[in-house]
Parts: structure tokens; C-alpha cells; sequence
């Protein structure tokens, strides 16, 4: 952490860059309780809007749009981190609702589904179990803010596969 970072990023700074409001999730970021949540929950919307218009495309318009968004967030991040002094501050909560997208995509619509899928993948960004905590710790900068969660959300597709095979 940079000597002169900033814990508590404002709206002020936010809309001081674009990289800044995406990478602090057009705002959610400022939430001054669970950034990362608040950020997730935001995905729901954003899926909603997105997939019907990329419906025509087939299930490759969403992983396009999945793709496009991550390398967006990798810029966003690096930039955002460095302007803060810390390269993974929480506020950063556009790697959680690029990979709450994937998640979303591949998640059936029943609303149980839809909390499985929000609370497991909150559950994986959370506790990060191996390999997602050695990647956070080693992989640094937009690269390691944006993947770390992109390997929470297979973790929370494969918990999603299992429990759906178990049910039947």
C-alpha cells in the first residue's frame, strides 16, 4: 500500500476517470459496507439487460460480451488500483460483476438457482480456496484483480453442476 493512498475513494474521484467508474462499479464500489456484494448484486441487472439483446447472437454474444467486459476491467483495475495506491482495493467491484455475468449465463432462471448462484460465488470470493488465494497473492495488478474472481465463478459453477447432479 502507497503512503499516500486512499481508503475511502469518493464520487469526486470516481468520476474524476472513466477507468474509475467501471472499475468501482459505477458506484456500488463506494458502498461503505461490502463493496464486493453490493457489486454482485448489481449483475443481476446488468445480465438481465444484457442478455436479450445479445439473445440473437446465441450463448457466444454473452461470452463475447463476458470476454470484452473482462479486458475492459483489466485496464479499468490496473488503472483505478494505481490511481489509489492499492493495486486490489475493495471498492474495485468490476471483477465481481464481470464474473457474476459468466455465472448468470450458465445459471438456471428458477430464483433458487439465482441465489445458489449469488451466495456460492460470494462464498468463493470470500474464503478463496487454493488456487484462487496463491493467484490473488502472486498475480498482481488488472490481470490478478479481474481473475481471481473469474476462478471463484468456476468453483461456483462446478458447486452448482455437482448440487444439480445430485438432485436430479
Amino acid at each position: 500500500m502507497a503512503a499516500n493512498a486512499i481508503l475511502r475513494p469518493t464520487a469526486g474521484f470516481m468520476l474524476a476517470h472513466p477507468a474509475r467508474i467501471i472499475a468501482l462499479g459505477f458506484g456500488t464500489g463506494l458502498s461503505p459496507f461490502a463493496p464486493g456484494t453490493v457489486g454482485t448484486l448489481l449483475g443481476f441487472p446488468i445480465y438481465w439487460f444484457a442478455s436479450p439483446q445479445l439473445a440473437p447472437y446465441g450463448p457466444l454474444g454473452m461470452l463475447a460480451f463476458v470476454g470484452l467486459t473482462f479486458l475492459i476491467g483489466v485496464w479499468a483495475c490496473a488503472r483505478t488500483g494505481r490511481d489509489l495506491g492499492i493495486a486490489d482495493h475493495s471498492g474495485m467491484n468490476w471483477d465481481e460483476i464481470v464474473a457474476f455475468q459468466l455465472i448468470l449465463m450458465l445459471t438456471p432462471e428458477a430464483w433458487q438457482w439465482q441465489a445458489f448462484a449469488f451466495f456460492g460465488f460470494r462464498f468463493f470470493d470470500v474464503v478463496k480456496p487454493p488456487p484462487i488465494r496463491q493467484v490473488d497473492a502472486r498475480l498482481k495488478g488488472g490481470l490478478g484483480v479481474m481473475l481471481d474472481d473469474i476462478l471463484a465463478a468456476f468453483y461456483t459453477l462446478l458447486a452448482m453442476a455437482v448440487c444439480k447432479s445430485v438432485i436430479g
